[in-house]
C-alpha cells in the first residue's frame, strides 16, 4: 500500500523529475524540480496558495514517483520527453492536430531522394518545414522538380546501379538517373546541396548559378535549354517576393506573442528567416485560467522546440519566460550554438513583436469561438455518449468494424479509430478475410475481431494494434454484437461492444448496448458523432473491397496477354494499379518497366488498344 506521508520523507533534495498518478496509476501531471524535496511537498501542504488546477489535481493523486537527474538542464529535457509520452491531464499541452506537411531529403542515401512527410522521424534525413501554407509549399517543390534532376523511385543505391535502365523521368529530362550509373554520387550530392540552398530560403545564390547556366547555354546556341532556365529563374523570384521582407537584417527569428481570455491562451509564433515572413502558426492552450502568463510561455517553448527542424540564434518573446537561463541553456545545447530569448522595450524587434502581438488578439478572435464549437463536437460528444451507455469513463478510444463483399466474394474487414472524437488515420487497420467462404458476416466479424484482440495481447513494441480500445463499435444487429462479447470473453477482457444499427433508409438509427437499443436525439452532437463513425468505417471498408476487386479484374485479364505470366501480373500490379492507368499508359513507359521484355510490353500495348 502506497503511503503519501512515508514517501514524503524519503524524498532526496536533489534535481529531478516527479510524476503524479491518480487511482488507476494513470500519470496525470509531470514536473521537474531543483530540489525534489521541496517541490513535491510544497503540494501536499496548506492549499490556501494554490492555484484552482493544483487543488484540483492534488485531490485525484494517490501515489507519485520521482527520477533524479544530474542537473535542472537534464530534468527539464526528461520532463519534456514524459508530457509527450504520457500526455498527463494537468500539464500545459501542445497540441496542433493540423500535422503541417515536411519537406524531406533522405541525407542517409548516397543518393538522397526529396518526399512530402507529416511527420519527422529520428534518422538521417533533413527536413524543412512545417509548411502552414501547403500551396506554398507545392509551388516550392514543383520548382524543385523542374529544376534538378533528383530521383523519385524507391531503388536501393549504390546496390542497384546498373541492374535495370533508366525509369521513364529520365529520358523526359526529369532524372539525371544514378540508377545507371549516368551521374556519380559526388556531382550528385553537389546537386543536393543546391536544393538545400533553395529550401533554406537562399534564393539569390540559385538564381545567380541559374543565370550563369542561362548566359553558358545561350553562347552554346541552346536556346530552348536556356529558356527553361529563364522561366525557372522567374519562378523563384515570384516565391521571394510573396515572403515580403518585414525587417532590413538577414537574421533568422522567431517571434512569439500571445492572447488570453479567462479561461484559455492563445499562441501565436512568426517564423522569419534572413529578413523575410516566411510562415506563422498558432496554438490553442485550453483551461489556462490560473496559469502565470510566464509560466505558459515556459511550456511552450520547452514543448514547441523539443521537436523543432530548426531554432534560430534569437527568439523574440512577448514575456520573459520563468527559467530563462535554463531555457537558454536547453535552446543552446539542442541547436549546437547560442540561442538568446529577447524581450525587446524599444526599436524594430520591439515593433515586430506588437505586430504579431495584434495578430495574436485577431486569431484569438477569429479561432477563439471556432475551436470551442469543435470541442463540442468532439469532447461533448463524448461525454454525451459516456452519459447516454452508463460508462464509468470516457469512451475516448472507440474503435469501429465493418464487412465489405460482394456475393461472398473478396470480403473484407475495415476498422477505423476515432480518439477524443476525431478519426485517427494512421491507427485505421484493413483485414482481408482468410477462414471464411462465401458471405458470411458473422463468421467475417469473428475472424477480424479474434485477429485484432490476438495482436492486442502479443505485440511487444508500442503500436496502435498494444493500444486497448474503451469500447468496439460494430456495424451490424445483435448478431455481429454477440460474435464480437464471444471473442472478447474468450480472452477475459473487459470491452464494451455497441451495434450501429441503420434505420429502413440504410441511415445511423442508434446504438444497440446489452440487448437495448439507445436511441439519441438526431440533433445531439453523440448521435452525429455515431453517424460519423458508421459512414468512414463503411467508407474505408468500400474503398478496400473496391481495390481488390479491381486488382483481380486486372490480374484476370492478364492471363490473357502473351508473355505474361505470374510475376510479371505482380510487376504490373504494383507499377500501375489500375486496369484504367495500365490501358492508357504508352508504349515507352511499358518497356521502361523492370522485369518487362520489349516484346511482352508491345504484347500489353496491342491487347489495350484492340480492345
Amino acid at each position: 500500500m502506497f503511503n503519501i506521508e512515508e514517501e514524503l520523507k524519503k524524498l532526496p533534495d536533489k534535481p529531478g523529475v516527479y510524476l503524479m498518478k491518480d487511482e488507476h496509476n494513470q500519470i496525470i501531471y509531470v514536473g521537474k524540480a531543483i530540489n525534489l524535496k521541496n517541490r513535491v511537498r510544497q503540494y501536499f501542504q496548506s492549499s490556501k496558495n494554490h492555484s484552482i488546477k493544483v487543488m484540483k489535481m492534488v485531490q485525484h493523486i494517490e501515489s507519485f514517483e520521482y527520477i533524479i537527474t544530474r542537473s535542472e538542464m537534464e530534468a527539464l529535457v526528461l520532463e519534456c520527453n514524459f508530457i509527450k509520452k504520457y500526455d498527463p491531464k494537468y500539464n500545459i499541452r501542445l497540441k496542433d492536430d493540423k500535422h503541417y506537411p515536411y519537406i524531406k531529403l533522405n541525407m542517409g542515401d548516397a543518393f538522397p531522394k526529396l518526399t512530402i512527410v507529416r511527420h519527422m522521424k529520428k534518422d538521417k534525413a533533413k527536413y524543412f518545414g512545417p509548411y502552414t501554407d501547403v500551396q506554398a509549399m507545392w509551388e516550392l517543390v514543383d520548382i524543385i522538380k523542374q529544376t534538378w534532376e533528383l530521383r523519385t523511385c524507391s531503388r536501393n543505391l549504390p546496390k542497384d546501379i546498373g541492374k535495370e535502365r533508366p525509369c521513364l523521368n529520365h529520358h523526359i529530362g526529369k532524372c539525371k538517373a544514378p540508377c545507371a550509373g549516368y551521374i556519380n554520387e559526388e556531382d550528385y550530392l553537389a546537386m543536393v546541396s543546391e536544393v538545400q540552398d533553395f529550401l533554406n530560403g537562399k534564393y539569390n545564390e540559385v538564381i545567380k548559378k541559374l543565370q550563369s547556366d542561362m548566359a553558358a547555354e545561350s553562347e552554346l546556341l541552346n536556346f530552348e535549354k536556356a529558356a527553361v532556365l529563364r522561366d525557372q529563374i522567374q519562378a523563384i523570384k515570384k516565391v521571394e517576393q510573396k515572403q515580403s521582407a518585414i525587417t532590413s537584417s538577414m537574421a533568422d527569428q522567431d517571434i512569439i506573442a500571445f492572447a488570453k481570455n479567462a479561461e484559455d491562451t492563445l499562441m501565436q509564433i512568426y517564423f522569419v528567416r534572413q529578413g523575410k515572413l516566411v510562415g506563422r502558426e498558432h496554438f490553442y492552450l485550453k483551461d489556462t485560467e490560473d496559469e502565470m502568463i510566464e509560466s505558459i510561455f515556459r511550456d511552450f517553448l520547452v514543448q514547441f522546440y523539443a521537436d523543432a527542424t530548426f531554432i534560430p540564434k534569437e527568439i523574440i518573446v512577448e514575456r520573459t519566460p520563468e527559467e530563462q537561463e535554463v531555457l537558454e541553456g536547453y535552446l543552446t545545447a539542442k541547436k549546437g550554438s547560442k540561442v538568446k530569448l529577447i524581450t525587446p522595450q524599444k526599436g524594430t524587434k520591439h515593433g515586430l513583436l506588437e505586430l504579431a502581438s495584434k495578430n495574436a488578439e485577431l486569431t484569438f478572435g477569429q479561432f477563439g469561438e471556432h475551436i470551442k464549437q469543435e470541442e463540442q463536437k468532439t469532447t461533448g460528444a463524448i461525454l454525451e455518449l459516456k452519459e447516454a451507455l452508463g460508462f464509468d469513463k470516457m469512451p475516448n478510444r472507440i474503435e469501429a468494424y465493418d464487412i465489405s463483399n460482394t456475393q461472398g466474394i473478396q470480403s473484407v474487414g475495415g476498422m477505423v479509430v476515432f480518439e477524443r472524437g476525431k478519426p485517427k488515420k494512421s491507427d485505421y487497420r484493413k483485414f482481408k478475410i482468410k477462414s471464411i467462404i462465401g458471405a458470411n458476416d458473422y463468421g467475417s466479424i469473428e475472424e477480424v475481431i479474434e485477429r485484432r484482440i490476438t495482436r492486442l495481447l502479443s505485440e511487444q513494441s508500442e503500436n496502435s494494434f498494444t493500444k486497448v480500445p474503451d469500447v468496439l463499435f460494430i456495424d451490424g444487429g445483435k448478431g455481429q454484437v454477440s460474435i464480437a462479447e464471444k471473442v472478447i470473453a474468450k480472452y477475459k477482457l473487459a470491452i464494451p461492444v455497441c451495434g450501429m444499427v441503420k434505420d429502413d433508409r440504410h441511415r445511423t438509427r442508434g446504438l444497440l448496448y446489452k440487448g437495448n437499443e439507445v436511441l439519441l436525439p438526431s440533433h445531439s452532437e453523440a448521435f452525429k458523432l455515431i453517424t460519423r463513425i458508421q459512414d468512414e468505417v463503411h467508407r474505408f471498408s468500400i474503398e478496400y473491397h473496391k481495390k481488390l476487386r479491381s486488382k483481380a479484374q486486372v490480374q484476370s485479364m492478364l492471363d490473357e496477354i502473351k508473355g505474361v505470366g505470374k510475376e510479371r501480373k505482380k510487376i504490373l500490379i504494383h507499377h500501375f494499379g489500375s486496369m484504367d492507368k495500365l490501358s492508357l499508359a504508352p508504349l515507352e513507359e511499358i518497356e521502361c518497366i523492370p522485369g518487362i521484355p520489349k516484346d511482352t510490353a508491345q504484347h500489353i500495348y496491342d491487347y489495350f488498344h484492340k480492345h
